[in-house]
């Protein structure tokens, strides 16, 4: 008798997952694949991936594939910050001990033909310990973790992104030896030129310019078959802003993912470059954010728990109470919804990006905005907090651990306000390094997250602000954190 594979052995996948995984065996075979990515997210939320021939990933839907802790090891720009050849590997986790390997086990709700590579397709991961433990660090496993405690309350998140991301021309990819970079220290970025003129919001006759591409990304989103909704043309010169259906936050988080992926892709394909950073530091560029559109529903029935029955109240008692902690938590909860050091240049006092904690109906300058009202089914909050580069796991599961504590302690979350600027509301953190001070005096995120993944965390990021800060050594902090520096679009303009 056949021994059962490690997925069969740990019971890793669902009766439905099974039953999806013999689909995916005929696809590849009809389709007559050659290469299947195998992809996960790594704490960033950078897609990492091997690329595996047909026989090698029907095995991995058995066993799993053989993966590195090595994308665990390293910050945004490729510094290493732990060493793992002391014992716990320097994250106090004896699995993690020498660099060992790990398991990424499939899950076959994610695969996908990849329409703009030929004979390819891609699925994503989940990753394990060789025991069949989770892997703790697994930012997707957090998210799961978090979805599981909210469905024991008989509910579901449902999600719907709206993503700004600029767009422009690549001119020079700059790959000559001298530009290409080191560990730890970015190459030049590529230079660019712009794809349309000046700033015109929603401007219709800029069409023609960027039309054709726009098309041939919308064409390959669609054959993925993820669920766009919309595409515009946004306040700066090349940003444009794609929306999502709502759909539950797991499948929210993973569409974000291969969203980014394939759109950075196809447009390189076409000699352009996409960059989900938040601030990019070239003219005429304005800041890009990520608005989280989200409600509860009730598991059994399908009604939308935010929905208020009494006339004289906006949201229900359970929407109120969601909104009060996320409020409450909203400063530790930014190194998650707002990971990078350039994305807090996007938090300006009479913008469209909040610069504290409130939260308004209909209003586009506060943190929360509530779209919706008295007996109306699509009652949901926007959270405009959140920059693009962000991890989409750790992004939905901030927000429901925030928000669930705002449930349970019956949290308040003050009256809305319309003017969010000018309210007595706590101000958000100016800085990353801010945000990780808040973050460290967490006991919620300790208890939910895990205190191991929370240190980790901060590790991560305080090896980025270290190098940032070495980086601009001469430059006064008004300088430095006002103006985007050489050293944020090398670090992130080409890798988000």
């Amino acid at each position: 008798m056949k021994r059962p594979g490690f997925i069969e052995r740990h019971h890793l996948w669902t009766e439905i997952q099974k039953e999806v995984c013999e689909k995916i065996k005929a696809v590849v075979k009809e389709r007559d694949l050659l290469l299947i990515r195998t992809a996960w997210s790594d704490q960033h939320g950078i897609v990492r991936s091997k690329s595996l021939l047909p026989q090698t990933f029907l095995s991995a839907l058995e066993n799993g594939m053989q993966i590195s802790t090595g994308t665990f090891l390293f910050d945004t720009g490729g510094a290493l910050v732990f060493n793992p050849f002391i014992p716990g590997g320097s994250l106090e986790m004896p699995e993690m001990t020498g660099a060992p390997n790990l398991v990424a086990v499939p899950d076959p709700h994610t695969f996908r033909i990849v329409p703009w590579a030929k004979r390819t397709g891609l699925i994503l991961c989940d990753q394990y310990f060789q025991n069949g433990q989770k892997m703790s660090l697994s930012s997707r496993g957090i998210l799961r973790q978090s979805l599981a405690e909210l469905h024991q309350r008989g509910l579901e998140h449902i999600v719907g992104l709206e993503v700004e991301w600029y767009l422009a021309k690549l001119e020079d990819p700059m790959l000559a030896l001298a530009d290409v970079g080191t560990s730890g220290k970015p190459g030049q970025p590529p230079k660019v030129s712009a794809v349309e003129h000046s700033f015109q919001y929603l401007l219709e006759s800029h069409n023609p310019e960027i039309h054709d591409l726009l098309r041939i990304l919308a064409e390959n989103l669609v054959e993925m078959e993820l669920p766009l909704r919309s595409v515009e043309n946004e306040g700066g010169i090349g940003q444009f802003e794609f929306t999502f259906d709502p759909i539950p936050a797991l499948q929210a988080a993973d569409t974000m993912t291969m969203f980014r992926m394939a759109t950075k892709q196809v447009c390189r394909q076409q000699g352009y470059i996409a960059s989900f950073m938040c601030r990019p530091g070239l003219q005429g560029c304005s800041s890009n954010g990520w608005h989280l559109h989200q409600s509860l529903i009730n598991r059994t029935t399908s009604e939308n728990a935010f929905m208020s029955a009494n006339s004289s109240t906006l949201m229900s008692d359970l929407g109120k109470h969601f909104v009060g902690g996320i409020l409450k938590h909203a400063n530790a909860a930014s190194v998650f919804t707002t990971p990078t050091i350039n994305g807090y240049k996007r938090f300006r006092p009479n913008s469209l990006a909040p610069d504290r904690a409130g939260w308004g109906l209909e209003n586009r300058g506060a943190m929360i905005r509530l779209q919706g009202g008295f007996d109306d089914p699509n009652t949901h909050i926007e959270n405009r907090i959140g920059e693009p580069a962000a991890n989409p796991y750790l992004y939905m599961a901030s927000q429901l651990i925030c928000g669930l504590d705002g449930v349970d302690c019956k949290l308040d979350p003050g009256s809305p306000t319309e003017e969010p600027y000018a309210t007595e509301n706590p101000a958000l953190p100016r800085s990353l390094l801010e945000a990780i001070s808040y973050l460290s005096q967490s006991e919620l995120f300790g208890q939910k997250m895990g205190q191991q993944f929370i240190n980790f965390m901060i590790k991560m990021k305080q090896s980025e602000i270290n190098r940032f800060l070495e980086a601009v050594a001469g430059q006064s902090p008004d300088e430095y954190s006002k103006q985007v520096t050489d050293w944020e679009q090398r670090e992130y303009f080409e890798l988000f």
